[in-house]
């Protein structure tokens, strides 16, 4: 039996029409995007961000990258900033009070990835969520960084979590969750499993499966066609992080409307 609010998006018919309507069609009052991400070894996430950002339509973008990459890598894009890093690359301890003072400039926030396997930093990210009341988005390793604080995270309001399938199978595992993700399982089994994992989330989840991705919302869970990329988490990430940001009373039909392909 389906869920009663499941809710079926078409390419070419969007459930929530007006999203697209009320776009600003100015960059002056389309949002501030603050880009966190990066450590010694990889850039790429958190520097790729900042242009899906602009041409996904926010006003202004900045990124925050560990200052260990100025050293290697001079200033990547105009509008980065840096915050202290450890002697692994990574944000150090001292960077949280950096990153929540850039915050303050922000209408939303996005943790971009490339973060590292780095425990100091995932520490960092954790209080950084606990701190801040923005409405922040995670996405890429940023999500695997938290799996030890699924907990704080799943309740946090105002938190947009991006993961691939197998990222969403992890943090349901440690949500405890009675029903579980499963690659095989067919299209109205992930429904099922996600309305059941999600209902009780403050938290929001946008994750992908085969042909399909799946925005869960409280009790409230859409589905839209997906394209054939294969390099979709951040593209999408950053998309759904800037419709949310120029909808913020409107996570689930923000995030849902920039599915639409086109």
């Amino acid at each position: 039996m389906e869920p009663t609010n499941w809710q079926k998006q078409t390419a070419d018919k969007p459930l929530f029409p007006e999203i697209l309507w009320s776009r600003p069609e100015t960059r002056h009052g389309a949002g501030k995007l603050l880009i966190i991400g990066g450590n010694a070894h990889a850039i790429s996430a958190p520097v790729t961000a900042y242009q899906y950002a602009l041409d996904a339509g926010a006003g202004s973008a900045r990124v925050i990258l560990p200052d260990h990459v100025k050293k290697a890598f001079g200033r990547i894009v105009s509008e980065a900033e840096f915050a202290p890093s450890n002697p692994s690359g990574g944000f150090a301890s001292s960077s949280l009070d950096t990153l929540l003072l850039h915050a303050q400039w922000a209408d939303t926030v996005l943790l971009a990835g490339d973060f590292g396997r780095n425990s100091e930093t995932s520490i960092v990210l954790e209080k950084f969520l606990q701190k801040t009341s923005k409405p922040v988005a995670i996405t890429h390793d940023a999500v695997e960084c938290l799996y030890g604080a699924t907990e704080m995270l799943v309740k946090r309001p105002q938190t947009l979590v991006v993961a691939s399938f197998a990222q969403a199978q992890k943090l349901a595992i440690h949500a405890k969750a009675t029903k579980p993700l499963k690659f095989d399982s067919s299209l109205l089994q992930i429904v099922d499993s996600l309305h059941e994992l999600t209902e009780s989330w403050q938290a929001s989840l946008l994750t992908r499966h085969l042909d399909t991705y799946f925005v869960c919302h409280g009790d409230k869970l859409a589905t839209s066609p997906a394209p054939t990329e294969k390099v979709w988490l951040l593209k999408t990430a950053t998309r759904a992080s800037v419709f949310w940001m120029q909808n913020p009373n409107k996570v689930f039909e923000s995030v849902t409307t920039a599915l639409i392909i086109k």
